[in-house]
């Protein structure tokens, strides 16, 4: 257990930053699987609005250091290239 006051005052600091980042988390992953069902659905004009909703949750996750911005643009990418194949 912390014993300084600085100490405790970084325990608080930290619990309320992991409560935040958490809810960030669990944004974007939602906004990600929105746009999985698309398509796994096959629905490609509700997985490209998904998309559309997802990049931008992503980018900003990877501002605030939630994940990491190579991650992000990996997710991005990838997701694209799946509606990409939705069109053939």
């Amino acid at each position: 257990m912390a014993n300084t006051t600085s100490a405790k005052k970084a325990t608080r600091k930290i619990a309320r930053r992991t409560a935040v980042n958490k809810s960030r988390r669990t944004q974007m992953r939602g906004a990600v699987r929105n746009v999985e069902e698309a398509i796994a659905t096959g629905d490609r004009s509700a997985a490209v609005k998904a998309l559309a909703n997802a990049e931008p949750a992503l980018m900003r996750a990877a501002q605030r250091n939630i994940i990491h911005k190579n991650n992000a643009s990996r997710k991005v990418s990838r997701l694209t290239a799946q509606i990409a194949k939705l069109a053939k």
